[in-house]
């Protein structure tokens, strides 16, 4: 493929997600954010399998990298995941305070 086509399809991507992620409602956010988690291990898979298989010394190099982007960017979804579902938790409140055993006459 040349490089106008693989632009091309890029370009369309960002719009399709772009309105994919708009469109979503808030009560589902969390759930999205899991999807795209498994998509960036999928993303790692791809990267391993293009560094094994690399010729030359600069794209294993770049396998690496895309190894390493990729993890962070699953560990700190999983981060972010783990804020927002906090976010939902009841809080405990404490007990009400009770006399300091001073009764009333």
């Amino acid at each position: 493929m040349d490089f106008i086509s693989i632009l091309s399809i890029f370009v369309m991507a960002c719009f399709v997600g772009y309105y994919v992620v708009w469109s979503v409602t808030p009560a589902l956010h969390t759930p999205l954010m899991a999807v795209t988690n498994a998509i960036s291990s999928v993303i790692i898979v791809g990267a391993l399998i293009a560094a094994a298989e690399a010729g030359s010394p600069a794209a294993k190099w770049l396998g690496l990298i895309g190894i390493v982007f990729a993890s962070v960017n699953i560990f700190g979804g999983f981060a972010v995941t783990e804020r927002m579902l906090a976010m939902y938790k009841k809080k405990e409140r404490p007990a009400p305070a009770k006399a300091s055993g001073v009764e009333g006459k």
